[in-house]
């Protein structure tokens, strides 16, 4: 019986240590997900600047 009590401590303290390892993966995920969002807003951002400009250019003068 104590064997038994052994091991599921055992197992307990392993599937602890795997949960804590799948939410860091999952904040590093989130996290490289975050900085491409914004790294391609900024770069698609002036380039639909750049864009609106040479229209409205084009269309402000006769």
């Amino acid at each position: 019986m104590k064997k038994m009590k052994e091991i599921f401590s055992k197992m307990q303290s392993t599937l602890k240590n795997k949960r804590g390892a799948t939410m860091v993966e999952y904040a590093l995920m989130i996290a490289l997900i975050a900085i491409v969002a914004a790294v391609g807003a900024k770069t698609l951002g002036g380039n639909i600047n750049t864009q609106f400009g040479a229209v409205a250019t084009k269309v402000a003068t006769p």
